[in-house]
């Protein structure tokens, strides 16, 4: 869907990396290695997008660093439109829709960090959560947003790693 409106994949790219999270960031010879792309190129579209006012330009440690600008009036709008390229609105609704105890649905690994590797890993936090069903709803889901999911089951979530809320029940 996205892709067809932004011809440049590695604008794409940035704009998943930033608006999937506003927490995350990046300076231009990191997100080059990320994404295996020239510096050139990133510094291209980095500049792009800053100049547009969706990105911030800050200096950190005698680097420039990049992070989305939440101040933008289209922030939210952007951050929807990428939730629902990723499939990510989806994915919520029919996990809520079919599985009414989950508490917090949180994204973890490649997605937390920005990174669109099609294949997204999704801890479900509630009691009582059925793993039979909820491996099926899997293959559904899959379907449903043309990506690998994989479900990870707990009553409690406590990490320290990089990843994002999704959804949280008590904050509805």
């Amino acid at each position: 869907m996205l892709g067809e409106l932004i011809t440049s994949k590695t604008r794409l790219r940035l704009l998943i990396k930033f608006f999937v999270s506003q927490a995350n960031k990046g300076h231009l010879n990191g997100l080059a290695n990320e994404m295996g792309e020239s510096t050139n190129g990133i510094r291209k579209e980095l500049n792009h997008l800053e100049h547009a006012g969706y990105l911030k330009k800050l200096k950190v440690n005698n680097k420039v660093e990049y992070k989305a600008n939440t101040e933008h009036p289209l922030f939210d709008t952007l951050k929807k439109v990428v939730y629902k390229h990723l499939g990510l609105e989806d994915l919520v609704s029919t996990v809520i829709e079919r599985m009414g105890n989950v508490k917090k649905i949180i994204l973890i690994e490649d997605y937390a960090k920005g990174i669109d590797s099609k294949n997204i890993e999704v801890v479900l936090v509630g009691q009582y959560l059925n793993f039979e069903y909820i491996s099926q709803l899997e293959e559904k889901i899959e379907k449903l947003i043309k990506r690998k999911v994989s479900f990870y089951l707990a009553s409690k979530f406590l990490s320290d790693k990089p990843h994002i809320v999704i959804f949280n029940k008590d904050e509805k």
